[in-house]
């Protein structure tokens, strides 16, 4: 049942506006309103609906059976008054004021129709078996309704017992009327306890999945805090040169003309003042996590730093090979940064979650793209819980992303894990860009478009570092 109309019944709103309605209004709403299924646990979900199949089946036999053997009444009736007291449990789980009305209505023609054969000391207006089925109703009803409501419905239903008790009691009668005012309340008590819980419960897991959602964009937000700080190395030093350049090139020209001076300082102004911009946005960023490896003190990492970080990996307690298809060349600082980190995450899931397993890093250089695989084998031992909060790989998807690379990962069919990541580069100006057969073997290497747990490793020849 949706957990927020429930709510909205519960506080006595309409749930469409929010307005409030009034306890009388809400004692005359005959609308659909399902009995829940359990949340837990699961093989569970229907056992309230059994039980409630299975009273209104009981009631309506002992209800028959006590009208026609305690009572003597010999009106063919009474079999159809102790079906519509078994109908009325059924309609409550459904619709639950529905099912008090009728439960309401079926005890009153009882009461009528038993008034003249009621025996010495025999319990009226409410026979025990009504008395029981009507606590059934009356708990049903307090599962998902308010409680002002439950308390108007059973007060509505004493009431009526109790003015007939006093204008029309059968003289050798003894009265019901105190003990199903216990009945009652301790279940419509019992219902609205257990509604609570049920709500709360429901609010608690809504709770926890908004916070799992923050969690998750929080993580989002941090990992492009990070980009952001690493690549402000990158785009500064472009910056910087930009600006030194337009400064030393009038006195690299021989009488340069006025409009070439103009032109030059205009562009040395526009460059200092987007690197002043960059730095004062940026610094913010620096200031949040002045320890952070993108600090302007820590040079930048590349592919060329793999090496030292497989060997770090090595020493952790992996057996780590890695592999290189095509012709290794220069890339452009921000392809280089993302492939390193990628690469860097990759082998710290390895360590976290795999630990003793094999694993091996390929890396094909191909004409317009590098692609990248990390893929281990399946652990030989328990993997030691985790602290962190495993957004590894929403990290390393946001910095594919912000290249326009793709990265995919996932389970390989024989055990293990696999990430592949295809990212576009562009070589620094002035660099070779080869098209030849080597580099077209690297991009059948680690094809861009297998599936994550598909993908194959670099096929060319292991190496050891």
């Amino acid at each position: 049942m949706n957990e927020t109309s429930a709510g909205a019944r519960t506080n006595g709103t309409s749930g469409d506006g929010g307005k409030p309605q009034s306890t009388t209004r809400q004692v005359f709403t005959l609308r659909r309103d399902p009995l829940p299924r359990m949340s837990r646990p699961p093989w569970l979900a229907r056992l309230p609906h059994v039980l409630t199949v299975v009273a209104a089946v009981s009631f309506t036999a002992i209800t028959n059976n006590q009208l026609s053997h305690n009572y003597h009444s010999a009106n063919g009736f009474v079999y159809w008054l102790a079906v519509l007291m078994g109908v009325a449990i059924l309609l409550a789980m459904f619709r639950p004021m529905a099912g008090w009305w009728l439960a309401t209505a079926t005890a009153t023609a009882m009461a009528v129709e038993i008034h003249d054969t009621v025996g010495q000391g025999q319990l009226w207006p409410w026979i025990p078996s009504a008395m029981f089925a009507y606590a059934v109703v009356v708990l049903l009803v307090a599962l998902r309704v308010p409680a002002r409501v439950t308390t108007a419905a059973v007060s509505t239903a004493l009431g009526l017992a109790l003015l007939g008790e006093l204008l029309w009691s059968p003289e050798l009668s003894s009265s019901s009327v105190g003990g199903a005012g216990v009945l009652f309340a301790f279940t419509g008590v019992l219902g609205y306890a257990l509604q609570a819980v049920r709500l709360a419960r429901g609010r608690l897991e809504e709770q926890e999945t908004l916070t799992e959602a923050e969690r998750a964009q929080r993580a989002l937000l941090e990992e492009r805090s990070r980009i952001a700080r690493e690549l402000h190395d990158v785009v500064a030093h472009h910056m910087s040169v930009i600006s030194i350049q337009a400064q030393v090139a009038p006195h690299l020209v021989e009488k340069p003309s006025e409009e070439l001076k103009e032109n030059l300082a205009g562009i040395r102004e526009n460059a200092v003042e987007a690197l002043t911009e960059l730095r004062r946005v940026l610094g913010v960023l620096r200031s949040e996590q002045p320890g952070d490896e993108a600090n302007p003190h820590h040079p930048q990492p590349t592919l060329a730093d793999l090496d030292g970080l497989v060997e770090n990996v090595r020493g952790a307690g992996l057996e780590v090979t890695t592999e290189l298809a095509g012709v290794r060349r220069p890339l452009t600082p921000g392809v280089e940064l993302t492939a390193y980190r990628i690469v860097q995450e990759a082998l710290s899931n390895c360590l976290r979650h795999a630990p003793g397993s094999r694993v091996e890093v390929g890396i094909a250089y191909g004409p317009h793209e590098l692609h990248l695989c990390v893929a281990n084998t399946a652990p030989t031992r328990q993997a030691p819980p985790s602290p962190g909060a495993g957004h590894g790989l929403l990290g390393m998807r946001e910095r594919a992303g912000m290249l326009g690379g793709e990265l995919a990962a996932g389970p390989r069919p024989g055990g293990g894990y696999e990430v592949t990541a295809v990212l576009p580069m562009d070589s620094p100006a002035g660099a070779p860009e080869p098209a030849g057969p080597a580099d077209r073997a690297a991009t059948r290497a680690v094809p861009a478009t297998a599936p994550p747990a598909t993908a194959a490793v670099p096929a060319a020849r292991k190496k050891k570092d």
